[in-house]
């Protein structure tokens, strides 16, 4: 079993190109089965937390290929990388 905290520390890496994705900023959790429905990895574009536009990247559950000791491996296609 893996810790919440444990898995925002790991790399995203995207295994269709290689493309180093960021980090996880938060979890969807379907409260009714306890599930991860997605993880979602937070922009980088601000400055201090203010300034900028901080976009989101979703990536549903079923494109998470492995979740390695410091990587996690997900499959998008080119568009989102």
């Amino acid at each position: 079993m893996i810790s919440i905290s444990e898995f925002q520390v790991k790399d995203v890496v995207n295994v269709s190109n290689g493309k180093k994705l960021g980090s996880i900023g938060d979890i969807d959790i379907n409260v009714t089965t306890g599930k991860i429905q997605a993880i979602i990895l937070g922009g980088n574009g601000k400055v201090l937390g203010f300034f900028g536009k901080e976009e989101e990247l979703v990536i549903p559950w079923r494109n998470i290929v492995k979740i390695g000791e410091d990587v996690i491996l997900v499959r998008l296609s080119e568009p989102h990388a």
